[in-house]
Formats: C-alpha cells, sequence, structure tokens
C-alpha cells in the first residue's frame, strides 16, 4: 500500500499554474469563468499569506489570508480545493491551519470570508456566522456571502 504525503507549506510562485489548473476545473459549479483573472491578479500582486495542500507533492488545493490591521481584520481569500478531492476533510484542514495561524496575531480579532451561495455552509460548520448577501456580486448568479467569525 501507498503511503499518501500530506503537507500544507507557503505558496511559492512556481505553484501558479497548478492553484489556477484547480480554479479551472472548480467552472463552472463554484467560479464563473471571468474569476480566472482575478486569480491571477491575486497571485500576482495581492499576496499576503498563502498556502498550498500538497497530497504525494501535488497541489490539490489552496488559501490565503489578506489583513486589514486598521479594523484588526484577517479574510479568508481564494480558497480551492481539486473536485477530486472535495469532501475528504481538506478544506477543513486549510482553513483550521489558517485559524491557527492567525491565532498567534495578537492584531487580528476578526476573521471574515467572502464566498458564494455554494461554499457559505461549509463557513458556517466553521465557525463563521453570515453578515450579509449581495446578488450577481460576483458574476450573475454568483451572489456575496459575507461570514465573520470572532477570532
Amino acid at each position: 500500500m501507498l503511503a499518501i504525503n500530506n503537507m500544507i507549506r507557503a505558496y511559492k510562485k512556481s505553484d501558479r499554474r497548478e492553484v489556477i489548473d484547480i480554479l479551472r476545473r472548480n467552472i463552472p459549479k463554484y467560479f464563473d469563468p471571468s474569476e480566472e483573472v482575478d486569480l491571477e491578479i491575486y497571485l500576482d500582486n495581492n499576496l499576503e499569506d498563502y498556502f498550498v495542500f500538497e497530497e504525494n507533492s501535488k497541489v490539490i488545493g489552496a488559501g490565503g489570508l489578506n489583513y486589514f490591521p486598521e479594523e484588526n481584520l484577517a479574510r479568508i481569500s481564494w480558497d480551492i480545493i481539486d473536485p477530486k478531492a472535495q469532501g475528504k476533510g481538506i478544506g477543513r484542514k486549510l482553513m483550521q491551519y489558517r485559524i491557527d495561524h492567525l491565532s498567534k496575531n495578537q492584531e487580528i480579532d476578526f476573521i471574515s470570508v467572502r464566498t458564494s451561495q455554494h461554499t457559505y455552509k461549509f463557513y458556517e460548520k466553521m465557525g463563521f456566522e453570515l453578515e450579509k448577501v449581495k446578488q450577481d456580486f460576483w458574476a450573475k448568479d454568483f451572489h456575496l456571502y459575507l461570514l465573520t467569525m470572532k477570532k
């Protein structure tokens, strides 16, 4: 039996293609095609803390954090899990890793996430509370669900 080697590590520029490919495999179920450009801009210009989940040296998930110190807030950003790996607890592990990472930051009191109607229930299960819904925010039929939690 082959051992599975899983790890969460910091994103490297060499992961860019794999992360974008994972996004593509989640279109149109979880993302609109127009969001690919937004992810590229994020990866190239707006990274603060971004992590990947590797299984046997292959990136199968990713997710980040952005910081808003004036609001004592960190925002979960660009959670993406390979469709073949969904439902196996990878998203939960990646989320818990970031929550643990934030527990060391005394300047952050709140964590928020902006997601869609397709995934907001996952965040509720992780302890986030729904604050606001805005129709057609990301693209037509992709609504904004803003959720927050106290750290």
